[in-house]
């Protein structure tokens, strides 16, 4: 409880110092002449003005407040290493107990550090700390005690920043001179064209490897791509090298660069540098090749120049052979057809060759069709979209393309209208999966009118028809062959839908799909095995063309965690041709994904996490903080097998030394809480009445004798 007297002026302050000073000129030659009553005067005048002043007599009731102790607990993985967590508990316990034994102390314990898979990099305590913290006035705060190997990635410049008071100590985890291996990326690229190299600049640390440029060991690295090892140095210690990596694909490339593990290090989990560089391909090369000009010849066209990743070179043959007159070619305006140039020299620049309405003319001779039959053995990709002329004499099967190509013309054109359908096997292939419209019946978009007629040619489970026309013979057939695909278009209707004819149809999806495919793009292959990490869970797809049950084995995924434990999940149906699973995730590291004979790999958070980029316990972080406010930082083991010492906790009074040797201690604060307050005015009311009356009576009686 505490007294106070205010002032509360009933008028401006101005008028009562004028009120003062005329009171004083007043009183003083009275004073000083010694009249009659000069006294009492002085005082009525003087009970006027105070009472104009309006003092107040305040009367505040407080509560004691407890003085707060903060232990910030570290939960990070690398506490979990050379048994810091025991430690950590142990001495979580011994400074539980000093603290407990203190007065007006008020201890909370925050646990911080304990990573999550969404959140940001780093062992982050002090964000943990003030949020804890921030029912808690800085007046309050007696001191705060981090348990941690050292290894904090968020602290502040000042503490005041951050709103902390009292001292910052830190009781250290691990020991000294601990050993550990990693591998360090100085530079690495984030993209890369396919098919071309890249160097990556690294270097390989171990703690405690002699010094000296002839001093250095050497340890083999081992470099793999995707999970596959591609190949092995041997390194230097020390020394930043430059290693070539190829990007062999489109899309995400997962290097790894691996050390061998070795006795008595902290840890193996930074023997491993990841590295993720995504695949970018070259504008594709399209050869397109139109037989004739018809009224959908320019829908291809149009489709393949709107991509800007797409070269394409697009020739019509306006002039067959059988149409020569004798006119000399440099009489012609025509461009000659460079078929020995496309067909022989250049045929593997190319990544799609498309046959539009193509017959065989005479252009291309057979030496050509073969030169195409190899290039799709070797891994190229062929588009025939068929015309009424493959039923003809002058059909392409006839040729030495019909070794590849994936049905036999009957000679049979259907010209009657039709809607094209999506096959059982094309509801769950990727290239007409979900195709806008194919889920009503009829579906919803025009209808062709003209189907070539064919027989399967190829029995070897290579080929899949996706779409199907009248009576469901076939409309669209994809094939292999070698290394390479095909793609089989039995009419040449599809611009119909490019037209917007009866409404029009998904030609953009259908076509830009069915190129990529051929293209090899790795989203629409048809067997396939994917994992990605969203917010915290690891998701988890099969692609697939086969009737699964549930009760399949190939729906059984096999998880290996990055400590290398294992388990296993179950995909469910979510669409056809889709199997998924989500399974919650908590470490960060990369993640091995299999289901028997398909293996993919991911990884959770980033690539690299500073959690693990140096393990190793140390002082050195804190040290800066905690000597600006007063703490200290102690290790709680000197070396392995010590028992755990905790330093004494001692409370300090303002002005005091916090910390000392074998002690630590608390600034205790004098913090109090308002709980009621009461005011008397001494000149209101019937008091101040009486006693000015008081004094105006006395003075006039004396003055009156």
């Amino acid at each position: 409880m505490t007294w106070s007297l205010a002032f509360e002026p009933l008028i401006p302050l101005w008028a009562l110092l004028a009120a003062g000073i005329a009171a004083l000129v007043l009183a003083l030659p009275g004073l000083a002449y010694r009249l009659r009553g000069a006294p009492l005067r002085s005082l009525a005048l003087v009970a006027l003005v105070l009472a104009l002043a309006n003092p107040v007599v305040e009367r505040e009731e407080r509560e004691r407040l407890t003085n707060v102790a903060s232990i910030v607990v570290d939960r990070s993985e690398s506490q979990s290493l050379d048994g810091r967590g025991e430690q950590t508990e142990a001495t979580l316990k011994a400074l539980k107990e000093r603290l407990s034994a203190l007065d007006n102390v008020e201890l909370r314990v925050i646990d911080a550090g304990e990573r999550r898979v969404a959140d940001s990099d780093g062992t982050a305590l002090f964000s943990t700390l003030t949020q804890a913290l921030g029912d808690v006035p800085p007046e309050r705060l007696a001191g705060t005690f981090f348990i941690t190997d050292g290894q904090v990635h968020d602290i502040p410049a000042d503490a005041d920043t951050i709103g902390l008071s009292g001292p910052i100590h830190g009781l250290i985890t691990g020991h000294e001179n601990e050993r550990d291996i990693r591998v360090v990326l100085e530079s690495a690229p984030r993209f890369g064209i396919v098919d071309e190299t890249q160097t990556v600049r690294l270097r390989i640390e171990d703690t405690r490897a002699p010094a000296g440029a002839g001093l250095r060991p050497e340890m083999p690295l081992t470099v793999s791509r995707d999970g596959e090892i591609i190949d092995t140095y041997s390194i230097p210690v020390g020394v930043s090298v430059p290693v070539t990596i190829e990007i062999a694909h489109g899309g995400l490339n997962l290097f790894q660069f691996q050390l061998a593990p070795i006795p008595g290090e902290l840890t193996e989990i930074n023997n491993t540098a990841l590295l993720q560089v995504e695949g970018i391909r070259e504008n594709l090369r399209v050869l397109l090749i139109s037989g004739k000009p018809h009224a959908g010849e320019r829908t291809w066209r149009n489709l393949l120049k709107s991509d800007a990743s797409v070269d394409l070179v697009h020739f019509t043959i306006l002039r067959p052979p059988e149409k020569q007159d004798g006119t000399p070619i440099n009489e012609l305006s025509l461009i000659a057809f460079p078929t020995r140039e496309l067909f022989s020299e250049r045929i593997d620049e190319f990544d799609l060759i498309i046959f539009d309405r193509y017959e065989r003319l005479g252009v291309l001779s057979h030496v050509y069709f073969y030169n195409i039959a190899e290039y799709v053995a070797r891994g190229g990709a062929v588009m025939f979209a068929a015309g009424p002329g493959y039923s003809s004499s002058d059909s392409l099967f006839d040729s030495p393309l019909s070794s590849i190509l994936p049905a036999e013309p009957t000679g049979t054109v259907l010209e009657q209208p039709f809607h094209a359908r999506v096959s059982d096997v094309g509801k769950r292939h990727p290239v007409t999966r979900a195709l806008p419209g194919a889920d009503q019946e009829p579906p919803d978009w025009s209808r062709w009118f003209r189907l070539v007629d064919v027989t399967p040619s190829r029995f070897d489970g290579t080929t899949n028809t996706i779409m199907t026309g009248t009576d469901e013979r076939p409309l669209l057939m994809l094939s292999r062959y070698g290394e390479g695909r095909l793609a089989l278009m039995l009419s040449d209707h599809a611009w119909l839908w490019a037209r917007g004819f009866e409404g029009g149809g998904p030609h953009v999806q259908l076509l830009r799909r069915l190129g990529h495919w051929l293209m090899k793009e790795p989203d629409l292959e048809e067997e396939r095995l994917t994992a990605t990490a969203e917010d915290g869970r690891l998701v988890i797809q099969r692609q697939t063309l086969e009737d699964l049950v549930e009760t399949s084995p190939d729906l059984t995924i096999q998880i290996e965690t990055p400590r290398g434990e294992t388990r296993t999940t179950n995909l469910t149906l979510q669409e056809p041709g889709i199997w998924q699973s989500t399974t919650p995730v908590e470490d960060l590291g990369l993640y091995r994904v299999s289901d028997g004979t398909r293996e993919t790999l991911v990884q959770v958070g980033p690539d690299n996490p500073r959690e693990y980029r140096d393990a190793l316990s140390t002082t050195q972080p804190l040290t800066p903080l905690s000597a600006s406010t007063g703490g200290a930082i102690v290790r709680v083991a000197a070396s392995e097998g010590d028992a755990i010492s905790v330093p004494r906790i001692l409370p300090v009074r303002s002005g005091g030394a916090l910390s000392g040797g074998g002690w630590m201690g608390l600034q205790m604060n004098d913090a109090t809480r308002l709980i009621g307050i009461d005011r008397l005015p001494l000149f209101a009311g019937l008091l101040g009445l009486a006693l000015l009356l008081g004094l105006l009576s006395a003075m006039w009686y004396r003055e009156g004798r």
